[in-house]
C-alpha cells in the first residue's frame, strides 16, 4: 500500500491575501500547515543599488516607493541619517511638522492595514469604513506635498516647505450638488492645520466605530484569537519589532525609547498585548491610532502657536527660497549646483531608526565624501516578520495562514527592496 504523502501547495502569487507577490509554498497534511516556505523578490527593484547611482537628494524618493503605505516614516529615517552625516541641525518648527506627518502617515498604514485584514478575514464592511478616513489623510499630503501617496516631502534639513495657510476646495460637478459640496468644503474653509484639527476631533469616534464592528465579533474572534502566538521570547529572537513585538507584551517603542526629533515633549502611551496573538496585535494596532490622534493633537497646537523657519539654513544642504534664488547670484549659483551635482556629505557611516508603522525601520548610509552614497542598506521591518511565518503558521489551517499574513501588516515593496 502506497504512503500517504503531503500535499504541496503554492499559496499564491495569484491568491488576494498573498498581495500579488508572495509566493508561500505550503506543505499540508490534509488542511493542517506542516511547513510554509515565504518565496519572495518579485517586486525587487535593487533601490538600494540605485541609490548609489543617484545624488542623496535624487534618492529620497525612491524611499516613498519602499512601503508604499508608510510613505513618509520612510523619508523620515532617511533624511535623519543624512543629518546625523552631515551634523546638520533641523529647526524645530520642521521637527513638529515631521512628527505630525509621521502620526498622520501611521494612521495611513494601520487603517489600510485594518480593512486589508479585516477583508481578509471575511469582514466586508471594515474596508469601506476605513478608506473613508484615508481619503482626508491623502488630502493633508495632497495640501502638503503636492502628492496624494509619494510625497517626497521631509528634506535633509527639515521639510519641503510650510504647511498651506489654504485648503483645495471641491466644486460643483453633474455627480455632487452644491449643497453636498457645502457640506464636503465645511472643513476646508480654513487652513490645513484647521482641516488636521477638524480631523483629530472626529477620529476618536471613527475608531469606535471600527471597535463596534471587530472588537466583540465572535467570527473575528474565532478568526484571530490564539492563531500566530508568539511567546515574549520567541518575538525578541525572531527579531520582531513595532505592533509585533509589543503585541508580545515587550514595551518597545523608539520615539519612547530612542526619541529623534520631538518625540520626547510628546506625551502618548504604548499599548501592549498579552497572549501575543493575532487578535492582541490588532488590539495594539487599535489602540496606537488612539495614540497617534493625540500626538497630532499636540503637534497641531504648538504649530498654531509658533512659526519660523522649517529647513536648514545652511544653502550647501537645502535650496535658497525662489525670491533669493532669483534675486541674488549667490543664491542661484546654489540652487544649480544643489540641484545638478547634489550635496558633499563628509566620509561616515550613519544608521538611523525611526519607529515606522510596521516596526523599526533603519537606514544605514556610507558616504566616502561624494555627493552619492557609497553604499545604502535598508533595515526592512516586514522581513523579519515574513521569516517567522513558518513558525507561526505551522500547525494552524490554511485559512489561518491568511490571518497570520494579515497580522504582520506585510508590504513587499520594503521587503524585497
Amino acid at each position: 500500500m502506497a504512503d500517504i504523502k503531503n500535499y504541496t501547495l503554492n499559496f499564491g502569487p495569484q491568491h488576494p491575501a498573498a498581495h500579488g507577490v508572495l509566493r508561500l509554498v505550503l506543505e499540508l497534511d490534509g488542511e493542517v500547515i506542516q511547513r510554509a516556505d515565504p518565496h519572495i523578490g518579485l517586486l525587487h527593484r535593487a533601490t538600494e543599488k540605485l541609490a548609489e547611482s543617484k545624488t542623496f537628494i535624487q534618492a529620497l524618493p525612491y524611499m516613498d516607493r519602499l512601503d508604499y503605505v508608510s510613505m513618509m516614516c520612510n523619508e523620515h529615517a532617511y533624511c535623519l541619517a543624512i543629518e546625523r552625516l552631515l551634523g546638520v541641525d533641523v529647526p524645530i518648527r520642521a521637527q513638529y511638522i515631521r512628527v505630525m506627518f509621521a502620526e498622520i502617515t501611521r494612521l495611513l498604514n494601520h487603517l489600510l492595514w485594518l480593512g486589508a485584514h479585516g477583508l481578509d478575514c471575511g469582514a466586508m464592511n471594515i474596508f469601506i469604513y476605513c478608506f473613508r478616513e484615508r481619503e482626508d489623510l491623502f488630502d493633508m499630503y495632497e495640501a502638503v506635498s503636492g502628492a496624494r501617496m509619494h510625497a517626497a516631502y521631509f528634506r535633509p534639513g527639515g521639510v519641503y516647505r510650510d504647511l498651506p495657510d489654504v485648503m483645495p476646495q471641491y466644486k460643483p460637478s453633474r455627480i455632487k450638488n452644491e449643497r453636498a459640496i457645502k457640506a464636503l468644503n465645511d472643513a476646508r474653509a480654513g487652513s490645513l492645520l484647521d482641516f488636521i484639527d477638524a480631523f483629530t476631533q472626529r477620529f476618536p469616534k471613527y475608531v469606535d466605530e471600527y471597535e463596534t464592528l471587530l472588537t466583540d465579533n465572535r467570527i473575528w474572534k474565532q478568526r484571530t484569537v490564539g492563531i500566530g502566538v508568539v511567546s515574549p521570547e520567541r518575538a525578541l529572537n525572531m527579531g520582531f519589532t513595532g505592533p509585533m513585538l509589543r503585541g508580545s507584551g515587550i514595551a518597545w517603542d523608539l520615539r519612547k525609547t530612542q526619541p529623534y526629533d520631538v518625540y520626547s515633549e510628546m506625551d502618548f502611551d504604548i499599548p501592549l498585548g498579552v497572549n501575543g496573538d493575532t487578535y492582541d496585535r490588532y488590539l495594539c494596532r487599535v489602540e496606537e491610532m488612539r495614540q497617534s490622534n493625540r500626538i497630532i493633537e499636540q503637534c497641531v497646537a504648538w504649530l498654531r502657536k509658533n512659526p519660523g523657519p522649517v529647513i536648514t539654513g545652511n544653502h550647501k544642504v537645502a535650496p535658497p527660497s525662489r525670491v533669493e534664488m532669483k534675486t541674488n547670484m549667490e543664491e542661484l549659483i546654489h540652487h544649480f549646483k544643489l540641484f545638478t551635482e547634489g550635496m558633499h556629505v563628509p566620509a561616515g557611516e550613519a544608521y538611523a531608526a525611526v519607529e515606522h508603522p510596521k516596526g523599526e525601520f533603519g537606514i544605514y548610509l556610507v558616504s566616502d565624501g561624494a555627493n552619492k552614497p557609497y553604499r545604502m542598506k535598508i533595515r526592512a521591518p516586514g522581513f523579519p516578520h515574513l521569516a517567522a511565518l513558518d513558525e507561526m503558521a505551522r500547525g494552524h489551517m490554511i485559512a489561518d495562514a491568511v490571518a497570520i499574513i494579515g497580522t504582520m501588516d506585510i508590504v513587499f515593496g520594503e521587503i524585497d527592496r
